[in-house]
C-alpha cells in the first residue's frame, strides 16, 4: 500500500513539472471593427487558417503557433496602442495592419520592441521607403497599382473627363496621387481632382459637382465604402459614369453598397491568388469551410507563411534574424507563389491587373 502511495504521489509530481506545450505567439492586427471591418475578418481567417495548417504540420521548431488579434480600427492612433499591447505579450510577427495609416505609425512600435512586420495589404510607398528594419509587405505598392491605372484611364478612356477623388488617407490620396501622376506621363489629364470626407452617408453635393463638370470617369482613391455610395448616387443622379478604383474594391460589401450601380466598376488588384497552383490546398481548406478566401485572406495567409518558412529554415524566430533571412534569401514558398524580397522589404516582381464588378462579383480582365 505503501509502495503504490509513493508511486501515485511521484506520478504527480511528474505531472506537475511538466511544462505545458511552448507556444510562440504571433499576431494579426487590423480593423476588427468598424467600416472596414470586412477586410480585418479576411485578415482573421487568412492568420487562423495559416497557423491551424503549420502546426498541424508539428509548428515551428517543435513549439505550437499561438494567435493574437488586435483591432486597429484603421486609425493611426489606435493602431499605435495596439502595437504596444502586441509588445507586452511579445509577438515574434505582426501579420498587418491593413490601412497603411495605421502600418506606418505601427512599425515604429514595432521596430523599437524588436517585432517583424509582415503586412498582407498596406500598399504607400513609405511604410517600407521610410520603414526600418522590420517591415516587409506581399502586397504590392500604390506606386505600382497608380501606374497600373493611370495608364488604363489615359489609354481607354481617352477623351473622356476623369475625376480624381480621395479621401485625404495616406492611401486613399496617395493612390490617387500615383494614378494621376501615371495618367499625366501617359499623355492623359484629369478634368477634376478634388478630395472628399470620409465615413458620409450622403455625397449628393460632391456628386452634382461631378455632374456639372460633365465627369464621365471617377477615379476614388480611397475605401469601397465611400466609392460605393458614390457610384450608387451618382446613377441615381443620373450620371453614366465609370468607376475605378484601387485594391480596396476588392470585397463582396462594395457590392451590396453600391448595388446595381457598381455593375461595370473597374479596379486595380494583384492577380487572383485563388487561382495560383500553390493555393491549391488551402482554397480547398477553405472551401470547405463555406469560405470564398477573396481580397487579403491569401496575403494574410501569405505573411504567416513566409516567416514560419524563414523560421524554419534558420531555426530561430528571433524577429531580426528572420528578417536579415528574408531578405537574404529568395523564392520562399508560399500560396502566392515563390516570393523574394527587395532590402526594403518589398516583394520582387509584386503586380496589378484590372478586375471588372459583373453581377455581383467581381473577376480578372
Amino acid at each position: 500500500m505503501l509502495r503504490r502511495t509513493l508511486m501515485a504521489a511521484a506520478a504527480i509530481m511528474t505531472l506537475a513539472a511538466a511544462p505545458a506545450m511552448a507556444q510562440i505567439k504571433i499576431a494579426t492586427v487590423g480593423p476588427m471593427t468598424g467600416e472596414y471591418a470586412s477586410f480585418g475578418q479576411q485578415m482573421k481567417l487568412g492568420a487562423e487558417q495559416a497557423i491551424a495548417d503549420i502546426n498541424k504540420a508539428g509548428g515551428i521548431l517543435g513549439q505550437q503557433l499561438s494567435l493574437e488579434i488586435g483591432d486597429d480600427a484603421c486609425d493611426p492612433k489606435q493602431a499605435v496602442s495596439v502595437a504596444n499591447q502586441m509588445a507586452a505579450k511579445k509577438v515574434k510577427l505582426v501579420a498587418g495592419h491593413y490601412c497603411s495609416g495605421s502600418s506606418i505609425p505601427a512599425s515604429k512600435v514595432y521596430a523599437e520592441e524588436g517585432i517583424l512586420q509582415i503586412s498582407p495589404a498596406s500598399t504607400n510607398p513609405d511604410y517600407t521607403e521610410k520603414g526600418g528594419w522590420n517591415t516587409f509587405r506581399v502586397c504590392g505598392r500604390d506606386d505600382e497599382q497608380g501606374l497600373v491605372a493611370g495608364q488604363y484611364l489615359a489609354k481607354h478612356f481617352k477623351g473622356e473627363k476623369i475625376a480624381i477623388l480621395h479621401d485625404n488617407t495616406t492611401y486613399g490620396k496617395g493612390l490617387a496621387d500615383e494614378t494621376i501622376k501615371a495618367l499625366r506621363g501617359a499623355g492623359g489629364k484629369e478634368a477634376l481632382y478634388t478630395a472628399y470626407t470620409p465615413k458620409e452617408k450622403d455625397y449628393s453635393a460632391l456628386v452634382s459637382r461631378l455632374k456639372q463638370a460633365g465627369i464621365t470617369v471617377i477615379y476614388v482613391g480611397g475605401y469601397h465604402t465611400e466609392a460605393g455610395l458614390i457610384i450608387r448616387q451618382a446613377k441615381e443622379q443620373g450620371m453614366k459614369a465609370t468607376l475605378v478604383g484601387g485594391d480596396a474594391l476588392v470585397t463582396k460589401e462594395f457590392w451590396q453598397i453600391a448595388g446595381k450601380a457598381g455593375e461595370g466598376s473597374l479596379m486595380t488588384f494583384s492577380p487572383d491568388p485563388r487561382l495560383n497552383k500553390a493555393a491549391a490546398d488551402a482554397v480547398a481548406s477553405f472551401k470547405a469551410k463555406g469560405i470564398d478566401p477573396e481580397g487579403y485572406v491569401l496575403y494574410t495567409y501569405a505573411a504567416v507563411q513566409i516567416w514560419a518558412e524563414a523560421a524554419k529554415k534558420i531555426k530561430s524566430v528571433d524577429p531580426k534574424k528572420v528578417a536579415a533571412a528574408l531578405k537574404a534569401s529568395g523564392n520562399w514558398p508560399s500560396v502566392l507563389g515563390p516570393m523574394s524580397f527587395t532590402p526594403k522589404g518589398d516583394p520582387k516582381g509584386a503586380g496589378y491587373v484590372l478586375y471588372i464588378w459583373k453581377n455581383g462579383a467581381y473577376a480578372q480582365m
